[in-house]
């Protein structure tokens, strides 16, 4: 049996294997039954590991070991390993949420919230800053900003930005806003904004612009993000933004966006 690398590396990254596991896998899924010995020749697999590798694929839900002797084993649907799979990354992810939520009331949170409170106070003002690189990892710096917000959040952003920003921060300014921080949002909103927007609660202020084109969240006057790039000319993986803690220039930004802000209509 010949079966590319390249495919073997796929089923590798799709299915959470090693090599051992998708070499024999294929193997098995290319005879439909097999032995251990069998399936070590035709997958290229040592002898030694074919039965510790065919033991984790039967738990895994891959295979099935077949009644009688010698030993066979028959390969599960693939369309039904997927299912079996997904179903294991939800069970995994449940316990590990679980064990991190139960992780906050332990002694372990509370020393490593002092190490961070320590380390803090030596580190001047103009040091709390970064560049944070990839749209996942920019709208996780930006939900981890917004979360901790006590006065207000203002967001400047483009027609498709506004879109991807309600949908990963929505619940999370809504929160805010019913605490009663001041959410203000400007982008140049289209068709397909209107509806999403409208669906907001009213505490949160949304008004249009087609002049002004940017990309940046204050919190409270002191902390800013602003990508570097206009998203329609950069790739998701490539967006890049710039975080810095700085209440001199973000308190200045926020002035000069209020008094803009009074200039524009309601979305």
């Amino acid at each position: 049996m010949i079966v590319k690398e390249e495919f073997l590396n796929n089923l590798r990254r799709f299915f959470g294997l090693n090599l051992y596991e998708v070499r024999v896998w294929t193997a098995l899924l290319s005879r439909g039954v097999s032995t251990a010995g069998e399936l070590s020749d035709i997958g290229n697999v040592p002898r030694s590991r074919a039965y510790d590798v065919l033991e984790s694929l039967e738990k895994k839900g891959f295979i099935v070991m077949k009644l009688g002797k010698p030993i066979k084993y028959i390969a599960v649907e693939p369309k039904e390993v997927v299912e079996r799979v997904k179903k294991l990354l939800h069970q995994d992810a449940k316990e590990k949420i679980k064990t991190l939520d139960e992780l906050k009331s332990t002694d372990v949170m509370k020393e490593l919230d002092l190490l961070h409170k320590q380390g803090i106070e030596h580190v001047e003002p103009s040091d709390l800053s970064g560049v944070i690189r990839g749209r996942p990892n920019l709208y996780q710096h930006l939900e981890s900003m917004i979360k901790n917000a006590k006065s207000n959040v203002t967001i400047m952003t483009t027609n498709k930005g506004v879109l991807r920003k309600l949908e990963a921060l929505g619940p999370e300014l809504e929160r805010l806003s019913k605490k009663g921080v001041n959410v203000k949002i400007v982008a140049p909103i289209d068709k397909e904004a209107v509806g999403v927007v409208k669906a907001l609660p009213k505490s949160i202020e949304v008004r249009k612009t087609d002049k002004i084109s940017a990309r940046f969240c204050i919190v409270d006057n002191k902390e800013l993000m602003f990508m570097v790039m206009h998203d329609d000319e950069v790739h998701p993986t490539y967006d890049m933004g710039i975080w810095i803690n700085t209440p001199y220039f973000a308190s200045a930004l926020n002035g000069l966006f209020e008094t803009t802000w009074g200039t524009l209509q309601k979305a």
